[in-house]
């Protein structure tokens, strides 16, 4: 394992037809990866499909547009499924407890705060859920997989950080920050590293938070299926185009390619607590 790609979705159903090929080819790239859940199948399904691979791990949580009514991806539940987002799930502690001592399992989530698409009523649902698997993760001693976006629903980011602040005993990581660089601070602050997908491939609009991220706090995320990075846009994304994202972050860091990509794999065992 050379690289390391923080969050991936490679059990979702986009990789039905061709999930061992992906494999190969992240292998053949050096890549290892942690598959993330986001209800109770893709969690359970990220853990059964990282057993018996080397370099690849899981994490289980409740997304918290999965809380609630949400929207329908096929690319993650398939055609079927439709009756799940029509009503959510509730965050079952017992399952995810039993399902988080699996020693493939790495973190808790994603979880957190996602008010882009909220119905007021509902954020109080995303908390209570947001808040319990922080106390899973406390239980089970593991990171937490954030998932945090602001909307018309308010600011998430300072919101998640409240309840962090009150109750997380432990630290993890930011998927896919969106925010300003006062905001990052503040993660970096507690303890949080940033995780960085292909969109700095083809926007300038994280480069100040990249380049004023401590190089140690710096992790790299395909997010694939989605996201695809220069110069593959327009393609379903996988875990081989992880070496795309680190040359970028390195380019705007102005460090060098290999320096960033073994400082990233050391944070990532650091984070994950990875052999």
């Amino acid at each position: 394992m050379r690289y390391f790609d923080a969050h991936t979705h490679v059990q979702f159903v986009a990789y039905d037809v061709d999930r061992e090929e992906v494999f190969a080819r992240a292998k053949e790239a050096g890549v290892g990866m942690n598959l993330v859940g986001t209800q109770q199948d893709t969690s359970h399904a990220a853990v059964e499909v990282a057993q018996g691979r080397d370099d690849v791990y899981a994490t289980i949580g409740l997304h918290p547009v999965h809380t609630a009514k949400s929207y329908h991806d096929t690319k993650e539940l398939g055609e079927g499924g439709k009756e799940f987002v029509s009503r959510g799930e509730v965050f079952d502690f017992e399952f995810y407890k039993k399902l988080g001592q699996d020693p493939k399992v790495i973190a808790v989530g994603e979880c957190g705060l996602d008010y882009y698409r909220l119905d007021e009523e509902t954020k109080k649902i995303q908390y209570e859920a947001f808040v319990a698997q922080i106390e899973l993760a406390n239980t089970l001693n593991k990171p937490l997989m954030l998932h945090i976006r602001s909307g018309e629903g308010g600011d998430a980011y300072k919101d998640a950080l409240e309840l962090l602040k009150t109750h997380a005993k432990v630290q993890g990581d930011v998927h896919f920050f969106a925010g300003q660089w006062e905001v990052a601070k503040q993660f970096l602050d507690i303890g949080f590293t940033l995780s960085f997908t292909g969109v700095v491939t083809f926007t300038h609009d994280y480069d100040e938070v990249v380049r004023n991220t401590p190089l140690d706090m710096l992790l790299s995320e395909t997010d694939a299926p989605y996201i695809t990075p220069v110069p593959n846009r327009g393609k379903r994304n996988e875990p081989m185009y992880i070496p795309d994202i680190v040359r970028k972050l390195a380019e705007i860091k102005g460090v060098g390619e290999e320096a960033l990509r073994e400082q990233i794999l050391l944070t990532a065992q650091r984070v994950f607590g990875l052999s």
